[in-house]
């Protein structure tokens, strides 16, 4: 009887080491779609990350669920990928304009800004770079009381995401990209 045990349960680790459980489904990562930052001075700028993502260590921990870009109030909020307007209005007192990205899975990738006045509402569509707002006054989010900066957040349904992770590389340089000589390295 023990010897029969023994060989269903090295059966059973065998069929298992051989043909494995599927892994739980996880949150794929998101593909960059951005071809724009959501606001600054001019279109081809970069605005400063006064306060980067820090995601929560548990559902209902603290952190920064999103960054915090620099802009001036009055700033024209932009779309930062082409999609529909799922939101637009007021939550807790601050506007709030909700965008859920073409293309971007099931369940969609879906962006946020605050605090922006609504120029757009529900359900119209929009493409990159294509203003869905204006930046609000001083709400006190920023690190700084007087700064005004624009909160730009990403979630996969109920997952926060980090929202820089939707900009291709080249949209996230300082500066513009150099090409070197194809003859070796520049002179000094």
């Amino acid at each position: 009887m023990r010897l029969e045990m023994l060989l269903t349960t090295l059966a059973a680790l065998l069929a298992t080491a051989l043909n494995p459980p599927p892994s739980p489904a996880r949150t794929p990562p998101p593909t960059p779609v951005a071809t724009t930052w959501p606001v600054a001075a001019r279109t081809s700028e970069r605005p400063a990350v006064v306060r980067a993502w820090d995601p929560p260590s548990t559902a209902y921990g603290a952190g920064h669920r999103g960054v915090d870009l620099s802009a001036p109030p009055g700033s024209p909020v932009r779309a930062v990928a082409p999609g529909r307007v799922s939101f637009a209005g007021r939550v807790a007192g601050r506007g709030v304009v909700s965008v859920e990205l073409d293309g971007s899975g099931d369940p969609p990738l879906r962006t946020t800004y605050e605090p922006v006045r609504a120029t757009l509402k529900k359900g119209a569509r929009v493409t990159a770079g294509e203003q869905v707002g204006i930046l609000e006054g001083p709400t006190g989010h920023c690190p700084e009381a007087s700064e005004v900066c624009l909160h730009w957040g990403l979630r996969r349904a109920g997952t926060y995401l980090d929202p820089l992770t939707l900009l291709p590389p080249w949209l996230l340089r300082d500066g513009p990209s150099r090409l070197l000589p194809l003859t070796g390295p520049p002179a000094p």
